[in-house]
């Protein structure tokens, strides 16, 4: 099989969150999600994940239609089931009941096998001021990394 080396980001939510831990869940798509995702034609904005009847399911995640799609097209925004160990879940399902927790996807990959994986993490939201924090250290890379070039 030939690498697919598609890899959508959430960057908002290293920005938004500080990112506590991390999980690999694969998620569960119809034939036109798989094919549209492999185009490249979907985006985590605004995207999270809830636990309900201890299963983990990706809320508000878009996948454009797929252009060949016909009548068997899916609708853009539906919600996902997310596949994990019982472990993981019950780890999850626990973190995001504490307050100021939340479980957000960072990102879309395709493996080698050619499944779709998505890279969750247990998140706490950051305040205005380590937002501040994380814009000074992003300039302050930049800066010194302008100055090792000259």
């Amino acid at each position: 099989m030939a690498t697919n080396n598609i890899n959508i980001k959430n960057r908002k939510a290293t920005f938004d969150y500080e990112i506590i831990e991390t999980f690999t869940a694969g998620i569960v798509l119809t034939g036109t999600e798989i094919k549209s995702l492999r185009l490249g034609k979907a985006g985590l904005t605004d995207t999270y994940c809830l636990t309900e009847n201890r299963e983990l399911w990706l809320k508000n995640m878009y996948i454009a239609e797929y252009s060949y799609g016909s009548y068997n097209n899916h609708t853009t925004h539906r919600d996902r089931k997310l596949l994990l160990n019982r472990k993981e879940l019950n780890r999850i399902a626990k973190a995001s009941e504490q307050p100021g927790y939340s479980v957000v996807p960072l990102r879309i990959f395709i493996n080698e096998k050619g499944l779709a994986k998505v890279v969750i993490a247990i998140a706490r939201g950051k305040k205005a001021y380590d937002k501040r924090q994380s814009i000074r250290e992003r300039d302050d890379k930049r800066a010194i990394s302008r100055m090792l070039k000259h």
